[in-house]
């Protein structure tokens, strides 16, 4: 089948996207739909990742104002959901998590940067700022199969006998 890598075990499948994942977060995708569960119809809202430290143990971080609603809405901490797609449309995927204000300065000073200093007049010492954590659980991922699937649409098209797509090595839930 098209899309079937039959070499790779579920774990195997795993860690590549979710490598992916963290590839893309990190690069030239780095912004996700952010929202809390139950908090204003669960509406989500354009957010730049950060992302703090490599490997294991790495955190997402987002620069936030005080006054958003996003930010009024937590309490010290409340279920969250990011909605990802990256750039070229290679990688989706639906993250959970909880979402906890953390004034750890020294994580400001690290992640601060060109992209976020517009959006806070006093910089880092802005009265409004407020960095969140984003302590992720699960991702539910997907890689998009690409030119495979248009090979298989004109297939199709041209009234030959496509093969059924088979995902199962392009979609995984991951623990992140």
């Amino acid at each position: 089948m098209f899309f079937k890598n039959d070499d790779k075990s579920d774990a195997e499948v795993r860690r590549d996207l979710e490598a992916k994942l963290w590839k893309a977060l990190g690069g030239s995708s780095p912004f996700v739909m952010l929202g809390l569960q139950g908090v204003e119809d669960s509406r989500t809202r354009p957010m730049t990742v950060q992302i703090d430290g490599e490997g294991p143990g790495r955190k997402i971080y987002f620069f936030a104002d005080k006054r958003e609603s996003l930010v009024e809405g937590l309490g010290e901490s409340h279920r969250a959901i990011a909605s990802f797609q990256d750039k070229g449309h290679d990688i989706f995927a639906h993250i959970h998590g909880n979402l906890v204000v953390d004034q750890d300065r020294a994580a400001i000073d690290r992640l601060w940067n060109s992209m976020i200093a517009p959006w806070y007049e006093g910089g880092k010492d802005d009265p409004n700022l407020v960095l969140l954590r984003f302590d992720t659980e699960t991702a539910n991922v997907w890689e998009n199969a690409g030119a495979e699937h248009l090979v298989q649409a004109a297939i199709d098209f041209i009234g030959g006998d496509p093969e059924k797509p088979d995902y199962e090595n392009h979609r995984a839930d991951v623990n992140l």
